[in-house]
């Protein structure tokens, strides 16, 4: 059920990116694809971080992340 959500998401955002990209042009489609790629994006790793603190996790940040993987 859940892949079916993320295709279905998925094919209204190309969907949407079609209609203004008619109707606005090609760059303006580019944009709103963006946006709204990176509002879902965003809210799904909002929610990731949650649950990770629920479950007893610690939330690191971007930096601390980052010199854990390298």
């Amino acid at each position: 059920m859940k892949k079916v959500k993320i295709r279905l998401l998925i094919l209204l955002i190309v969907t949407g990116g079609f209609i203004v990209g008619a109707i606005r042009g090609e760059e303006a489609r580019q944009k709103w694809v963006f946006k709204i790629k990176s509002k879902y994006e965003t809210r799904k790793l909002l929610a990731e971080k949650k649950s990770l603190v629920r479950k007893g996790g610690v939330v690191l940040d971007d930096i601390e992340i980052a010199a854990y993987h390298n």
